[in-house]
């Protein structure tokens, strides 16, 4: 799952999206209210006493994880958890940094793009010996997550403790105006002949600054007041919340296997053709063109009226809802032409920084928000989807509870429509073809066909 915070609802939301990831200083908290991790892992590392230093990035996360780590320090009086969070770009470049610096955290939230590069240089501790040692079972979480942070050296680098799918957030108001109902909005499907209802759609949404729908005679695409669908800066290879639901919907796969896969396919035509539909959508006016959206924030957008709709992730709900002088719905992904959805399955997980000074307190702070007792905390604050199932139904049940119905997310996990995020070696070197690759595509200066050239750039960095 992408988990970068593009936008938030105000400072303080801000603050709490950077804990999820971030470094540096934050507040203090400490604890949990059932004791994790045990003898064994201290005995191997030293006394599990002191303060750990914990960063995270997603702001909407901070208060749960405070208040897992408050239950912490009273269930381990001896160990105070000190939880930072900073912004997504900085977040990665302070952890980075402080990997040399030796001013890094001792434990921060992991993204499944970066933790392969950590382990190579081993940077990050693996946990499977304390997790035997300790007799924690990982095999609660929801089906393949675990397997996404188990690396090629058969060992595990953290526990999951989120999930994440996507979906559509749209403008109820601008919906009701076009006729476009909820139980509608459901039903949509796309395809690459004619776009299928989804284009149409996306089109109806879209009004010109004459007032004429993108699907009326005299629409001007050049001239656009709100555009049916948003285009969010920075797809990269993954497109996690942009273009990923549609060529997942084709059967299109990242690469020849996955995690760990040693082969890209964006030199498939699966692949290409969609891209060419997809950016069809600035052509015709009814998406903004690439250009207009650098570091734009698709969220405050949509709530300015600029955007109808947008494909999103299920981690933002809370900031999409909390959006003022505005009714927002969720959707969800389009059906394909044989009826079925696709998304990207992602998950996070916290790892311990390989030069932590207080190895055997880390241990067990990560065993503990892989557990039950934390996920159930972060459960009932309705930000996330808690990796284990139990207590995902305790978020649906507290989202619910706030008046957001969350099944277009969920449904997707219920009926198998996931595929996961891709995972290889090279990471960063895969993003630094792949970005100029996808913003040059985007920006009109080559075509689908230039993606081979990049496909090629991308696997020799496995010969």
């Amino acid at each position: 799952m992408k988990r970068s915070l593009k936008w938030v609802a105000g400072a303080s939301v801000l603050a709490l999206a950077l804990t999820a990831c971030g470094g540096g200083s934050g507040g203090s908290g400490g604890g949990a209210a059932v004791s994790v991790g045990g003898a064994a892992a201290a005995n191997a590392s030293g006394t599990a006493n002191g303060t750990i230093n914990y960063w995270l990035w997603d702001a909407n996360q901070l208060p749960a994880y405070q208040a897992c780590a408050d239950a912490f320090h009273t269930a381990n009086p001896s160990i105070t958890v000190k939880v930072s969070q900073y912004g997504w770009d900085s977040y990665w470049a302070k952890i980075t940094n402080g990997f040399t610096s030796g001013t890094g955290p001792d434990v921060f939230t992991d993204h499944l793009a970066k933790y392969p590069e950590f382990v190579n240089k081993q940077q990050i501790l693996s946990i499977s010996d304390a997790l035997a040692a300790d007799k924690v079972k990982t095999d609660i979480y929801q089906p393949g997550l675990l397997s996404l942070w188990t690396a090629q050296d058969g060992k595990i680098y953290g526990l999951p403790k989120d999930f994440d799918t996507v979906g559509i957030f749209y403008n109820k108001a601008m919906a009701t105006a076009a006729g476009l109902t909820p139980a509608a909005l459901a039903k949509l499907s796309w395809n690459t002949t004619d776009g299928g209802t989804f284009e149409k759609a996306v089109a109806h949404l879209t009004i010109d600054r004459a007032g004429k729908r993108g699907d009326e005679a005299g629409f001007d695409p050049k001239n656009v007041k709100t555009y049916g669908l948003a285009l969010e800066d920075g797809s990269a290879g993954n497109g996690q919340t942009q273009w990923s639901p549609f060529t997942g919907g084709t059967g299109w796969n990242y690469t020849d296997k996955n995690p760990w896969g040693t082969h890209y396919n964006y030199d498939q035509a699966k692949f290409q053709d969609t891209m060419t539909w997809y950016r069809n959508f600035i052509t015709k006016g009814y998406m903004p063109a690439q250009d207009k959206v650098i570091g734009i924030d698709t969220g405050a957008q949509l709530g300015a009226g600029n955007y109808a709709m947008a494909v999103e992730g299920d981690w933002n709900t809370s900031s999409y809802t909390a959006l003022k002088g505005v009714s927002i719905g969720i959707a969800p992904v389009p059906m394909n032409a044989t009826g079925k959805r696709a998304s990207m399955f992602n998950g996070l997980a916290d790892s311990i920084n390989a030069s932590t000074k207080n190895q055997a307190a880390s241990i067990k702070w990560v065993e503990f928000t892989g557990s039950s007792a934390c996920q159930d905390i972060v459960a009932g604050k309705a930000v996330v989807f808690p990796a284990i199932p139990e207590a995902t139904d305790k978020a649906v049940a507290a989202f619910k509870a706030k008046g957001t119905d969350m099944t277009p997310f969920t449904d997707l996990v219920k009926n198998k429509e996931t595929f996961l995020f891709p995972i290889s070696d090279h990471a960063a070197d895969i993003t630094a073809v792949m970005n100029p690759a996808m913003q040059s595509f985007l920006s009109f200066k080559s075509d689908a066909s230039a993606f081979t050239d990049a496909n090629t750039q991308v696997n020799d960095l496995f010969n």
